[in-house]
């Protein structure tokens, strides 16, 4: 393996190579002065920015005897992924809008499929999330999930030509039993996201062009927001005549922190765009395109993933429960939960990993 000079990279770009991971001669941002890397076994060029890795981590990956083929041994989850979304044939039975890959060990990768219908969420949605996610909830193998949409942005919100039936005609022979099966039908599109909160497992959500309405409360449920540069988000339901019910506006003003900012988005409707979701604290990191994210997206699934489950999952439930409640009650929640805790061999697994210094990654914990 070896890291391009700045002369090498520029004759690769004049002579039209190709990067054997984006297929392009000419990576995202880097024009001509592009680093490339190239694997000595199989003669592959990669652009630097496509395998997401800084010169300081790929000298550091040098150090050890990888034999053939680097990126296979440091990058393959991330290539595996891409292609998987890249290649993806639709959803996934018995889903009809959803759809399901494991592209590395214990990362489950959740698309959000209806590019046709720009990912509107219809009714079989609402109900195919609940089951997706009680799924992954009770799966051992997994320990972490990235979400995702299909096409070319990640959702227009609620279909509402799909779901104007049951909003619009609801059951009921008087006030009060429309009034209830309004609530049943308004709680179980609730559940829909919660059931994202709810999970153990963290959640990392990759938005790319559109999320609007809905999609706004699906990211607001998740633990760590990525977006790209042509991201934009808007809270859109005071446009169609309803105050949103479904997350957004319990779930925003924890996440961003601007009260303010949180009143302006829902109460205009108007676009924020990446950078401003950024500077707020809607999203921690923006990338180029797609493609790097998602790339982006699966780095950080893959740190998640090497550490031990126990303290992962014990750790999305604690910051869960102390944003709802205060310092001390957070504190005597965290005292219980780890009495329990920390009675696991994943402590004395890591505590020997350190010591010996490998990296978590290196242990192998058992399943959760």
């Amino acid at each position: 393996m070896r890291w391009s000079t700045e002369k090498q990279s520029l004759k690769l770009f004049k002579r039209g190579h190709y990067c054997s991971l984006c297929a392009a001669s000419k990576s995202p941002g880097g024009g001509a002065k592009t680093f490339w890397i190239e694997c000595h076994c199989c003669k592959w060029w990669f652009h630097v920015a496509c395998l997401s890795v800084s010169e300081k981590q790929f000298k550091k990956a040098q150090k050890v005897d990888w034999r053939c083929c680097l990126y296979r041994s440091l990058w393959f989850p991330t290539l595996n992924a891409v292609r998987a979304m890249s290649t993806s044939g639709g959803p996934t039975p018995p889903f009809t809008t959803l759809s399901v890959t494991h592209p590395a060990n214990h990362i489950t990768h959740v698309e959000l499929h209806r590019p046709e219908k720009r990912n509107a969420m219809n009714k079989a949605y609402w109900s195919e999330m609940i089951e997706c996610f009680n799924q992954i909830a009770e799966d051992s193998k997994c320990r972490v999930v990235v979400f995702s949409g299909a096409g070319k942005i990640f959702t227009a919100g609620i279909d509402l030509m799909d779901i104007a039936g049951d909003l619009l005609q609801p059951q009921g022979d008087d006030t009060a039993r429309i009034a209830w099966y309004l609530r049943h039908i308004i709680s179980k599109y609730q559940n829909t996201f919660s059931v994202i909160e709810k999970c153990p497992k963290p959640v990392v959500v990759a938005v790319h062009g559109a999320c609007v309405g809905a999609g706004v409360d699906l990211i607001t449920a998740c633990d760590i927001r990525l977006c790209t540069q042509d991201a934009w988000f808007q809270v859109k339901e005071v446009d169609i005549g309803l105050a949103a019910d479904v997350g957004t506006l319990q779930r925003l003003p924890k996440v961003i922190g601007s009260r303010s900012l949180v009143n302006e988005l829902a109460l205009t409707a108007r676009k924020m765009y990446s950078d401003e979701a950024k500077s707020c604290g809607l999203v921690s990191r923006v990338f180029p395109d797609k493609e790097s994210m998602i790339a982006g997206a699966l780095e950080i699934a893959g740190e998640i993933a090497g550490r031990s489950p126990v303290a992962v999952q014990g750790t999305k439930i604690n910051l869960l429960y102390s944003r709802d409640h205060s310092v001390i009650e957070g504190l005597d929640y965290m005292a219980t939960w780890n009495m329990s805790m920390l009675q696991t061999q994943d402590l004395m697994k890591s505590a020997q990993a350190a010591m010996e210094k490998k990296s978590p990654k290196d242990v192998p914990f058992s399943k959760l």
